[in-house]
């Protein structure tokens, strides 16, 4: 017995040092992504091992804890936590009248609770310091008469990579769905680098930050953000950020009269709409750019689900038909419905300027001109 407890110890001080490690790493801001992932994965292997190794004399034994009454927590809800922070999935199957082990569950939570600090730690520490005159421009970021002009001035033509980091650091949705900052970083690239493709005036990275804050703003005066789930501000601030993705410049008309390749692809319905979210979720195929890697199955088909309603919704020519649906629903008991509320949320954000201070107003109606008297010449 004496042995093999000396073996242990020895066993678990390596793991303890390379925490130790990681946590000097993060202090001083020197985080290798790559190393911190193996030492964590090696640590998590390791400590799980001695768990299981310590307590298998005890698997099939009656636990004291099993006598509490659980009535105040539901079943499916012990059923999830064990199936989400054990290895549950690996040993064989439980008879049906078998229950979870209390005592393991919580020892499974305070692990998951420990994981999650790590992670908040590594990623803060991994974000990149931003100057001082992008951190002065950001302190207006709820505001209506926020300056995304000047914003993009100080950051050097990077205010939509800017504003989406800061917003998703805010919400703390980079810690809440594990959204590695490299594949971040490299999303956040892609589609600056697709908003330049076609050189507008108007429909630009710059104009899809503008949106993107525009929408936080509206999102928080209105207190409509204590009203949404975590995953359903994801979603809105992403549909924000990729709305008007590789706009060519022109209208829907024009692709439709021009008989353009876009027009043939999407049939003449919401072209340009379509293109936008077909080309912004074709980015995330890249497994490098791919932010939303740590969703679950259902959490993804949902955030797809409501992003491609709310950008669909940008196309002008379903304005009356939102504003009559929204007036429809505020008459109903039921209430409103949330992807309608939303889309027609980011559709207000998408024309919002025209009630922006004038020197805002005038300078994007100046760009929208410009773009407008580009697709006539």
């Amino acid at each position: 017995m004496a042995e093999l407890v000396r073996v242990r110890k020895k066993h678990l001080q390596m793991p303890i040092s390379r925490l130790r490690c990681m946590i000097k790493q993060l202090e001083e801001k020197e985080v290798d992504f790559e190393d911190l992932k193996k030492n964590l994965d090696y640590t998590a292997s390791l400590l799980e091992a001695v768990y299981i190794d310590g307590t298998r004399p005890g698997l099939d034994a009656e636990d004291d804890l099993q006598k509490l009454h659980s009535d105040g927590v539901p079943t499916e809800v012990t059923d999830w936590l064990a199936s989400t922070f054990t290895q549950r999935a690996r040993r064989p199957a439980r008879r049906s009248d078998d229950k979870p082990k209390f005592r393991s569950i919580v020892h499974a939570v305070q692990a998951g609770i420990f994981v999650e600090r790590m992670f908040r730690r590594a990623y803060t520490a991994a974000m990149p310091d931003q100057p001082a005159a992008v951190v002065n421009c950001l302190r207006d970021i709820d505001r209506w008469n926020f300056d995304v002009f000047a914003l993009n001035t100080v950051c050097h033509d990077h205010a939509l990579q800017t504003l989406f980091l800061e917003l998703v650091t805010r919400y703390e949705l980079n810690s809440r769905f594990k959204i590695p900052i490299s594949c971040l970083m490299s999303f956040l690239e892609k589609l600056e680098k697709g908003y330049s493709k076609h050189s507008n005036p108007y429909h630009s990275s710059v104009h899809a930050a503008d949106v993107t804050q525009t929408l936080h703003c509206l999102l928080l005066r209105t207190g409509l953000v204590h009203w949404l789930t975590e995953l359903e501000v994801l979603a809105s601030l992403f549909a924000a950020a990729i709305h008007d993705y590789e706009h060519t410049g022109t209208t829907n008309n024009f692709h439709i009269h021009t008989k353009s390749d876009f027009a043939l692809i999407y049939n003449d319905r919401s072209v340009q709409e379509s293109h936008h979210i077909s080309a912004a979720f074709r980015l995330l195929q890249d497994d490098q750019a791919n932010i939303f890697t740590n969703l679950s199955r259902e959490e993804w088909m949902e955030l797809r689900a409501l992003v491609i309603e709310m950008v669909l919704a940008t196309d002008m020519s379903s304005h009356l038909v939102q504003v009559k649906a929204i007036k429809g629903c505020l008459q109903q008991q039921e209430g409103v419905d949330k992807p309608k509320a939303l889309s027609l949320l980011l559709h207000t954000a998408d024309i919002s300027h025209p009630s922006k201070p004038w020197g805002l107003h005038s300078r994007w109606t100046k760009a929208l001109m410009d773009e407008f008297f580009r697709q006539v010449s």
